[in-house]
């Protein structure tokens, strides 16, 4: 009895540990990662992104910290967001790990490690609706000044 109790407090300080080392993979402090977040949708935004969406998923996956959602009108638009905020990223010395789906343009998806930018055309995005999917996720308020870091609702 004794033993099983043992183990179980020990999964759950390794729980807590693996969360709080999660947390600090990315390189410098939480203004610099939030500074990441918000290239991605300014480097989106450039090229005319809509209904932009960021989705905090610390507390529910253990996969990623964040989705940034956004939408293009036609798969050349897509291109042109995701190619701007990997651009972008880039020259700000953050590389992403993998892009998935570009050729076809209906879903991108960026992969940057703690956080993973989803570029949609609008019928996929309707149809897999992420945001209902991970319906659990605080939605971040990405209304917040440049400056300032991002605030969950």
């Amino acid at each position: 009895m004794s033993q099983n109790l043992k183990e179980k407090s020990l999964s759950q300080e390794m729980q807590a540990a693996s969360s709080t080392n999660r947390a600090s993979n990315y390189s410098g402090d939480a203004s610099q990662f939030d500074e990441r977040i918000q290239r991605a949708l300014h480097a989106a935004a450039e090229k005319k992104a809509l209904a932009p969406t960021v989705l905090d998923l610390r507390d529910i996956a253990t996969f990623t910290d964040y989705f940034v959602i956004v939408t293009g009108t036609n798969r050349r638009q897509v291109q042109a967001i995701s190619d701007e905020v990997v651009e972008q990223l880039k020259r700000a010395g953050t590389r992403a790990a993998r892009v998935e789906g570009y050729q076809t343009a209906e879903w991108i998806l960026v992969d940057y490690g703690d956080f993973i930018v989803h570029v949609f055309d609008d019928k996929a995005r309707r149809f897999f609706d992420l945001e209902r999917l991970w319906r659990e996720a605080k939605r971040v308020d990405i209304t917040a000044e440049p400056t300032g870091s991002l605030r969950t609702e």
